[in-house]
């Protein structure tokens, strides 16, 4: 049985989701709340199994939540429910440990899919996102020892290691780093590590 909580202002949503899912089987709808707080709180005591949450909510936001349920209860799974599509939003709560994402004009059915889809330890990004992600993806050109490079750091190498494997100075494989993070817009040294082990294989 999936657990599901979830968490929306607008109560028509819920409202619209509840009967929705009344008659799926595999499905139990364990709490329901407003604002980014009383989410926390519902984690707390009920424990769902998943949570759909919306990232723009009074009190505390999404985001913020979702980083909060995933340190305390790493075992739920969250799923992202929002109007917004920016590669801001969908990073930072991927950040924050959610396994899916969700566009609110999105059919009923995508987001039942998505709950059985994270519930099985997976993830599920919609459609749209991911036609988005592909499209960034083959507009940016790395080289061949760019590629290699990505996959070293992925592996968790360091630069001096990198350049040992590859029979090639620190300073280059330094260049080539910068090289890549100047191509994806990355900032942070932490965040190039998580593009690193996320994406490895994807070039």
């Amino acid at each position: 049985m999936i657990t599901l909580a979830i968490a929306e202002d607008h109560q028509a949503l819920i409202d619209g989701m509840k009967l929705f899912f009344k008659d799926e089987a595999d499905i139990m709808l364990v709490g329901e709340s407003n604002d980014g707080e009383a989410l926390i709180e519902l984690v707390k005591n009920k424990r769902p199994s998943v949570v759909i949450t919306d990232i723009r909510m009074p009190k505390c936001d999404g985001i913020m939540a979702t980083r909060i349920i995933k340190s305390k209860y790493p075992e739920t799974k969250v799923i992202a429910f929002s109007m917004f599509d920016q590669d801001e939003a969908i990073e930072q709560m991927k950040a924050a440990g959610a396994s899916g994402y969700i566009m609110k004009n999105s059919s009923l059915q995508t987001v039942l899919d998505a709950i059985r889809t994270v519930a099985r330890n997976e993830t599920f990004f919609d459609d749209a996102i991911t036609a988005k992600d592909s499209h960034t993806k083959e507009a940016i050109i790395l080289s061949s020892r760019e590629k290699e490079i990505l996959r070293l750091v992925g592996e968790g190498k360091s630069s001096q290691e990198i350049a040992d494997a590859l029979n090639i100075g620190k300073s280059t494989v330094d260049t080539h780093r910068k090289n890549i993070i100047k191509k994806f817009n990355i900032t942070g040294k932490n965040d190039f590590l998580r593009f690193a082990v996320e994406r490895k294989y994807d070039f």
